[in-house]
């Protein structure tokens, strides 16, 4: 067993001071807690700037302090060994555990500068002769330079930076701290450094908490006397168990209230990483955001998986073009804000137009924010829907790991730059970590793959080598396209992503004995490519009651009805006759899922376990509305995106009951 932490976003609305009992409404509640957040964040800026300098940093970064001891991982004990000390504004009293806070939240900050420091000077190190693209020399120099788990977009991104410091300055920086200001400081408390002495956190039921802080009484307090004990209750969401183990919390004001971000860890069991029989493959689609595929393997000398042939698809078109118009709206706000601003640093405040120009200013800004947080929302939305509907279908198809494209190989280059720039804006990224989070409660092992060859080859073949021809549909296979994979070699016709999909579950079914798992983070990724062949095939289904008391007593399970005394009005038709074995074999329903098809497979019908989002009230009637899906069981947890409805699996293979492919 192992454990799982996640964080639980809490409010407080009110609170009870326990030496006189007296009830802090909300507004109250809210200037206390700003008045403490407010003195860490000022003690943390003014340690963060002081130390902002490279041999600051590289006493940081070499993990030893000035006794010669090895650093600990708790940030203040860190920087109290370093002799980094910080201190309240003149006339204040705060207690040693409010130093302890501040202290932690700015070991951190300076830590995650490091990791960017070594980011910066690896690039910086390994600059490319053209720095519109890298050979494979130098990327092989820069992977070598780099920390783990960098991706792609990080690079790409640290390199803009680089060569906009570069044009401007014409060399490149000696530093991090040459590149970057300080950090911004969130004017937030990190209870987490705390004890008793400060908090005291304890369960009161199995949906609420008890959090006991002290707080400032004042502004400025002079005196351990402006400082009382403040007891908040705090209600806690469905989302954290009974069995749940509640952690010190980060408390902050946000929009008027108090915020509670509590941690809280559960037992989860162990997901090993080899000894898979079932699993599934997701590839980010350019057709769907997640397209994927449930897969067995079977014998392992035979060296290929089989597919139950049903694609699994999450389509998030209409969110990507939602958000894809609201990026464009904020983009525009963004440069009608940034132009008003250089006309009023053009002006003085005697000037008639200043008043109307800085109003103006300031509703630009707060509807940037208001724009910003609404993508926010949606991002976040998009990201635990299309996570819990990828775990929801892994654990009906009965499977133990699902295998995910390595994003740090998948950047499109040439026309799909910008599809590419759309499905990136879909935070493939915080998809990734949501579907391992939410994998870890069911024991299911989530593992990376390589992308490079997945929808290129076909998975039918399975020798890498048959080049399948993209189109844009079954009936247009000499057209140029995108959308639709054909295989001259094998005649496999399917959507592209299905293929992908399924080459993806080949590679990690059948090379799984070379998952390699990162000692710091626990990532577990599959950089060998081993190849297979994916043969689909369904299931024969179980007899029903009738079909074996009619098996049993030797009766016709449909018999006709008894002859009336009615006068046949019309000859009888034709019927195709069995003159051979051939023809009589191919008009039973065969067991193997074709693979060719002249259209594209039409929607899943059917019910189904609700993959996501909340479920529809009994004996309310869901009223009709156009576009949305007036069946429950295609519902997401949104209104914008369609996904297949999650089914139980029915293995595959040689046993009892179970279909043989071809």
């Amino acid at each position: 067993m192992s454990k799982l932490t996640a964080t639980a976003l809490c409010t407080a609305h009110a609170a009870v001071v326990e030496a006189s009992g007296e009830i802090v409404a909300q507004a109250l509640l809210v200037r206390r807690v700003a008045w403490l957040a407010a003195l860490a964040r000022d003690m943390t800026a003014r340690l963060v700037v002081a130390r902002w300098n490279a041999a600051d940093l590289d006493a940081l970064g070499s993990g030893v302090g000035l006794d010669g001891r090895v650093l600990p991982s708790k940030g203040w004990m860190a920087l109290r060994r370093l002799g980094w000390a910080v201190s309240p504004p003149s006339g204040v009293h705060v207690c040693d555990r409010v130093l302890r806070c501040a202290q932690e939240q700015a070991a951190r900050l300076l830590r995650l500068a490091l990791h960017r420091r070594r980011l910066v000077a690896a690039i910086v190190a390994t600059w490319p002769q053209n720095t519109g693209a890298r050979t494979g020399v130098e990327w092989d120099a820069l992977r070598a330079l780099l920390p783990d788990g960098v991706s792609a977009a990080d690079i790409r991104n640290r390199t803009r930076q680089v060569r906009a410091y570069l044009d401007e300055h014409h060399t490149f920086p000696a530093d991090l701290t040459e590149l970057e200001e300080p950090p911004n400081v969130a004017a937030q408390v990190v209870l987490a450094a705390a004890d008793r002495q400060l908090l005291t956190l304890e369960r009161a039921g199995d949906d609420g908490a008890r959090l006991r802080v002290r707080l400032p009484l004042v502004e400025f307090p002079s005196s351990s006397r402006d400082w009382g004990w403040h007891v908040l209750p705090v209600a806690l969401p469905p989302t954290v168990p009974a069995e749940a183990a509640l952690c010190a919390p980060t408390v902050r004001v946000v929009k008027g209230r108090v915020r509670v971000d509590l941690p809280f860890q559960i037992p989860v069991g162990f997901a090993p990483a080899t000894g898979h029989r079932i699993g599934c493959g997701f590839d980010w689609g350019l057709n769907g955001l997640l397209v994927g595929v449930a897969g067995r393997m079977a014998d392992v000398a035979d060296g290929r998986v089989i597919s139950d042939g049903r694609p699994l698809v999450y389509d998030a078109s209409g969110v990507s073009a939602k958000l894809h118009r609201l990026r464009g709206e904020r983009e525009h706000l963004a440069a009608k804000h940034r132009h008003l601003e250089r006309l009023l640093a053009g002006i003085t405040p005697a000037d008639p137009r200043y008043a109307a120009l800085r109003t103006a200013c300031q509703m630009l800004g707060v509807e940037h924010e208001r724009l910003c947080a609404r993508i926010r929302n949606l991002n976040k939305a998009l990201t635990w829907s299309a996570a819990r509907w990828a775990v929801d279908q892994a654990a009906a198809a009965g499977a133990t790991v699902i295998y995910l494209e390595d994003l740090a190989t998948l950047e499109a280059r040439g026309r799909r730059a910008r599809v590419n720039a759309r499905l990136s804006g879909q935070v493939r990224g915080r998809i990734v970590e949501a579907i391992r989070h939410l994998a870890a409660k069911h024991a299911i092992a989530v593992v990376t793959v390589a992308a490079r060859g997945t929808s290129r080859y076909c998975p039918r073949c399975g020798d890498g080598a048959s080049v399948l021809q993209h189109c844009p549909a079954p009936d247009r296979l000499g057209e140029r396209g995108w959308r639709w994979a054909y295989c001259p070699a094998c005649g496999l016709s399917c959507d592209r992503d299905w293929a992908a999909a399924e080459r993806i579950v080949s590679r990690g079914l059948l090379g799984q004995q070379a998952t390699r798992t990162h000692r710091s983070t626990g990532v577990r990724t599959i950089h060998a490519i081993v190849e297979g062949n994916v043969a689909r095939a369904r299931s024969t289904r179980k007899p029903t009651r009738g079909a074996r008391r009619a098996r049993r007593t030797r009766t016709d399970l449909h018999p006709r009805p008894a002859a009336r005394d009615r006068a046949k009005g019309r000859p009888t038709p034709k019927r195709p006759t069995r003159t051979s074995a051939t023809a009589r074999n191919n008009s039973m329903t065969s067991s193997r899922v074709p693979d060719r098809r002249t259209v594209p497979a039409p929607p899943p019908t059917g019910g189904g376990q609700r993959p996501a989002g909340h479920a529809p009230k009994p004996g309310r009637r869901q009223p009709y509305r156009t576009g949305h899906v007036r069946n429950s069981h295609h519902r997401t947890g949104f209104h914008h995106a369609k996904a297949t409805p999650v089914l139980t699996f029915i293995g595959h293979g040689n046993g009892p009951g179970q279909a043989t492919p071809v």
